[in-house]
């Protein structure tokens, strides 16, 4: 299995995974993820995405 396909089938990513995700740095993913966004989820100290309310943001942001 492919490290894309990993990603499509997960709910949530990580910091890295959301970077590979996205094409962007660390600097960019965190700013995104702490910000009022809809799809930041934190678990203890580390964040995540919710990747369907992510694919949703993008959607509503490139309209």
């Amino acid at each position: 299995m492919t490290k894309t396909s990993m990603t499509e089938r997960k709910a949530l990513l990580s910091i890295k995974e959301l970077c590979d995700y996205l094409g962007i740095g660390q600097t960019k993913a965190r700013e995104l993820l702490r910000g009022h966004n809809g799809f930041g989820v934190q678990i203890g100290n580390r964040w995540y995405a919710n990747k369907k309310k992510l694919d949703a943001w993008i959607d509503k942001e490139t309209v």
